[in-house]
Formats: C-alpha cells, structure tokens, sequence
C-alpha cells in the first residue's frame, strides 16, 4: 500500500515510513503501540482539538505541560516534576520542539517520544528532520504539502513497522470512490484559490452549505453530556477510538479510510511542489519575522521554511477579519488551551497562564501569502504584555 510514497518520504526522512490515511490517525496507531491504556501522556495545551480526543481514545491520560512563550511549544525546562509515561510534540506551525532536552528526559526514563510533525514538512533541528529525532515522527500531507487526505509514521527502527501495519490495517475502514475522488477535488480547488480573491466567497460558501463543522470559537463543541458516557463504556483504546468518532474526524471525516493510488499519485505530485515552494516560504518567513508582532522563536528560525508564522497581536478576531476581506483565510488557531476546553480529561498545567495568553493573541500567517497579507499585518499592534512575554 503506497509504496512509492513510502519510498519517497523514506528518502526525505532518512527512516522507513509507514503511510496512514491521515495525520491523526498515524498518531492513534503509533500511542497504541508505544504506551498502555492508563498511562499519562506529556502534550501541549495548544493543539488541534482532535489530538485532546485521540489521545483520550488511546486510553491515555493526558498530562498538559507549561508552554514556552516564544514558541508556544512545550516548555522542556518546566517539566521534571510532572509524572509521565511518554511525550507527544506539537512544533507549532512548524516552529520545532525542545527535541534535545525532551529526547533526553524520553531516553533517561526509558519512555517513548512520539513527535507530531503535521506543521513540520521542511523543519529541522541540528539539521536533522523534525520527526526523526524521537521513537517515530507523523507526518500529514494535506498540510504543508497540500496533497490528498494522507499522512505517514516515520520510525526509528524498522522493527515496528509490522506491528503498526498491523495496527493500521486493522482500524481502516473501507474506501469509498466517489468520496475519494470528491476530497482530492476539494483539495485540488483549495490549494488553486488559496490566498486569491476567490478564497473569501469561497469560506461563506462552505460555512452558508454547512460543510464546515461547527464550532464554539475556535474549538469544536465539546458536548461533555454526549462524551462522557462515551468516555465510561469503552473496553478498550480500539473501542474508544469507534466511541470518539464523532469528536476526532472533526474537519476529516474520512480520517481513516483506505486510499488508491490515485491518492498516491497525487501526493508525490505535491512533494516536489512542495520543494519548489522552498525559497517562496523562506522569504515570507523572514519578511514577518520583521514585524515587532512576530513570535521571538521565529527570529531563531529564519533558515526553516515553516509552515505558518505566528504573530501575536491584540485584537486577533478583528485581525482575522481583516484577512479574511484580502482573501487569506486563517484557521490552525487553539484557543482556549486544552486544560480549560475540557476540564476535569487532563492534568492541567501548572502554569496555565502563558498558554492562555498565546491561545488568544496568536495569528498564525501563511508565508506563502505575505503579500497579500502584508496591508494587514504590517498594521497590527502586539499583544505582549511585559509582565507575561519574557524573551
């Protein structure tokens, strides 16, 4: 199943690859394999809120650990007294996670690190790929590379692999032709009128038709009085992941559905899209990166073509807004973090309000679009205050 994209993504990462039909799902096989129902989990609180539910369903309890404010990542340096038995990152928007100082907690106690690099194409650390400095990294597809719904597990020993294939062979559901065809048209569209005037009638349209999923703010609605007897019954991570269905395929019904080669044919299209993007990305990354708004962990990543740029500003609705009329539609944004969305499933954090303050300031900037967005950004004021930002 999707050799040659395997192969390809194998020769990017230096890893042997496993293709999943999504991001999510990648990182559902892979806490299954690495952890044990009832163990705690190490995550950030800003993350897609699909993440909070997939962990959930793995039978894992989630640990929220304190963010760094310059990158909005996982706070290495704030963590040793807080009880784990693994640690998934985020590397937000492409920004990468404390990998060395959380490479060695994960190797000191013996426990898997699991890297989410769906922001993280392109991004290294120490010129290393970002998602093969842990046990195994996941990769989405529909991201930076724009390509079909699909993803891929890169593992740091090939020993693994059939244990995940297994896992992953097991918990796809069947394909269905018309509505494969029916997301690579979707995603074909998407990526021709992205950042162009037609992606605003294009956004009301969706919303107006209600093929978008319906949310409160910007997270979807957690309905806890439909969870938690969800959350009760399940027997174990497999059910869950049945149970929890209506919460984690949020955005991406088809999150684990079979694909074709016709899928397969298109991501690798998008890959050598992707690397003829490079210098385009690289530019706009440093082009925002002069903003006074920009996130100061992007100053130290000028070489990394990442995937947003965040900017912290004060009036982030009236921001988007902005955006939005010059036809740059902005989502990835995770607000309220993790422990206040869903109080009473995590370990929240000991220090929430760094979090907090990031989950309403950030404005996540597509660099690829910095001309376009550029009347509206270049305007904004920031949202540091000097008693919280402390670069």
């Amino acid at each position: 199943m999707f050799e040659r994209l395997e192969r390809a993504m194998g020769a990017r990462l230096g890893r042997p690859c496993l293709y999943v039909p999504s991001n999510r799902f990648g990182l559902f096989i892979a806490l299954c394999h690495w952890m044990k129902p009832g163990q705690r989990l190490l995550m950030s609180p800003i993350s897609a809120d699909e993440i909070l539910f997939l962990v959930l369903a793995a039978g894992l309890r989630p640990v929220i650990a304190p963010i760094c404010p310059r990158s909005g990542n996982i706070d290495a340096a704030s963590v040793a007294n807080l009880r784990f038995d693994g640690v998934l990152t985020t590397n937000m928007y492409g920004l990468p996670d404390d990998v060395v100082a959380l490479g060695k907690i994960c190797a000191e106690q013996g426990i898997p690190l699991i890297e989410d690099a769906a922001h993280a194409m392109q991004t290294t650390v120490a010129n290393i790929p970002v998602g093969t400095h842990g046990t195994a990294g996941v990769f989405s597809l529909s991201k930076h590379a724009g390509a079909a719904p699909g993803g891929m597990v890169a593992l740091a020993s090939s020993d693994d692999r059939p244990a995940l294939k297994e896992l992953r062979d097991r918990w796809l559901t069947p394909r269905y032709r018309a509505t494969e065809i029916a997301s690579l048209v979707k995603m074909i569209a998407r990526n021709a009128i992205s950042g162009t005037a037609l992606a605003q009638p294009a956004w009301w349209l969706a919303k107006a038709w209600g093929l978008q999923e319906q949310r409160e703010g910007h997270r979807i609605a957690l309905r806890r009085n439909a969870l938690a007897p969800r959350l009760a019954k399940w027997l174990s991570p497999h059910l869950g992941l049945t149970a929890l269905d209506p919460w984690i395929r949020a955005d991406n019904h088809q999150f684990r559905m079979r694909q074709s080669k016709l899928v397969e044919s298109y991501a690798l299209g998008r890959l050598k899209a992707l690397d003829r993007q490079r210098e385009r990305r690289l530019n706009g990354v440093r082009r925002l990166a002069e903003l006074k708004t920009v996130a100061q962990a992007v100053r130290n990543h000028l070489d990394q073509p990442l995937f947003r740029v965040p900017l912290l500003v004060d009036d982030r609705d009236r921001a988007l807004d902005a955006l939005r009329r010059h036809g740059i539609i902005t989502g990835y944004i995770y607000d309220p973090p993790f422990d206040d969305y869903a109080p009473g499933l995590t370990e929240p954090s000991p220090a929430p309000e760094q979090a907090r303050w990031w989950a309403r300031h950030v404005l996540p900037v597509d660099p690829l679009h910095v001309d376009r967005a550029w009347p509206v950004v270049a305007a904004l004021s920031s949202g540091i205050p000097p008693e919280v930002w402390t670069p």
